[in-house]
């Protein structure tokens, strides 16, 4: 195969749990020609990199759903002319082919970009694949590892899977400037992000549950704490009320790049926050991590590798969680009003599970890992 197309047609996050199914092309494929398709604001995740050779930028939000399709049919047809010049041997769709509407849409990528061997998932729905993993349903396997099945289809292997991301002298210098206004050399760094992106606010845990955890590991291991905020909703005020619940502590963002904030995570002791994209980043500086999950899919999403000892998950495990990708369904996003599952989280339970990676971690410098396969299992 001289010529791959990788397509993933997602948020930041998404795009990440990618990044080692798309090493595992290259390293199986040293001398071909890798493209992605992906969004424009996802793009930053592989400029600059020897992931692939190509980018292929693509807004997919008029064809999130039928009614806004229809309007934008020039754009897509335009695409359909680009990926048919360019003559690839082979796709690898890396999505979940969950409506009906979906499976409509990815059909017709697949068939538009003349590809002779195209390989995903099938769920029943994937008869226009030619190379099938099964499809278990969210959370049989976390993302990342379905990926690396569907690459494993294409020859692609990947014996050491990791989040990656470019991190430029410039992302470098930022996050050295930052520590220096926290007024500290970076030892015991605490960040806490208690914000989830635009996906779904259903995912966001209770700011002053987050300020209690604070003052908690603050007191108990002198930890130093900042706050990020990012550009989503309210995140700024968010921030700030746990930032002034945790008796003052330090906001910084939002970053001027995603690869600043992973020089940033890099440096961290600890990091403790809700499902989100920053979470994925934080995986990619491979910092110690407490992830929150309420309503989301954390056999799905959880922090990469979820057996790693630097990661650990807090959750309430209900009958009806998770209600976002949940089997082969789509799910909820808004979640329900109650937010039971993370009303049931207590900041103990944070701050226990946060006590276990820092002491599992604690002969670790900052962005590095033991390997160690030990589980920290979810609360």
């Amino acid at each position: 195969m001289d010529r791959i197309l990788v397509v993933k047609l997602a948020d930041l996050g998404d795009v990440l749990t990618a990044t080692p199914a798309i090493r595992a092309l290259r390293l199986a494929h040293p001398t071909a020609h890798l493209g992605a398709l992906i969004t424009p604001k996802s793009s930053a995740i592989l400029e600059g990199t020897d992931l692939v050779d190509e980018i292929i930028p693509f807004e997919k939000a008029s064809f999130d759903r039928p009614l806004g399709a229809g309007s934008s049919f020039p754009v897509a047809l335009a695409l359909a002319r680009r990926l048919r010049a360019e003559r690839w041997d082979a796709m690898a769709l890396f999505h979940h082919l969950t409506t009906p509407f979906g499976v409509a849409k990815y059909a017709a990528l697949c068939l538009a970009s003349g590809a002779r061997r195209i390989a995903g998932l099938d769920n029943g729905r994937g008869r226009f694949l030619t190379d099938r993993v099964v499809d278990e349903g969210f959370g049989a396997r976390h993302e990342a590892d379905y990926w690396l099945a569907v690459a494993g289809l294409l020859g692609g292997h990947n014996p050491e899977p990791r989040f990656e991301l470019p991190v430029t002298e410039a992302d470098r210098a930022w996050a050295a400037e930052q520590i220096r206004l926290l007024g500290t050399d970076g030892h015991g760094l605490l960040a806490i992000h208690p914000g989830s992106g635009a996906f779904s606010l259903a995912r966001r845990w209770p700011a002053v549950r987050f300020a209690a955890v604070v003052r908690g590991l603050v007191r108990r291991h002198g930890l130093r704490p900042f706050v990020i905020t990012g550009p989503g909703p309210d995140e700024d005020l968010l921030a700030r009320t746990v930032a002034m619940g945790a008796g003052g502590a330090a906001i910084v963002g939002p970053a001027p790049s995603v690869g600043a904030l992973v020089a940033l995570l890099e440096r961290v002791r600890l990091y403790v926050g809700n499902e989100s994209g920053v979470m994925h980043l934080a995986v990619a500086a491979r910092a110690p991590i407490v992830a929150i999950f309420g309503p989301t899919n954390d056999r799905a999403w959880g922090p990469y590798p979820l057996t790693a000892p630097r990661h650990a998950v807090v959750r309430e495990t209900l009958a009806c969680t998770p209600c976002v990708h949940r089997g082969h369904q789509f799910g909820t996003p808004a979640g329900c009003a109650a937010r039971t599952c993370l009303d049931l989280v207590e900041p103990e339970a944070v701050i226990a599970a946060a006590e276990r990676v820092l002491a599992a971690t604690a002969e670790t410098p900052p962005g590095r890992d033991t390997g160690e396969p030990v589980a920290l299992g979810a609360s």
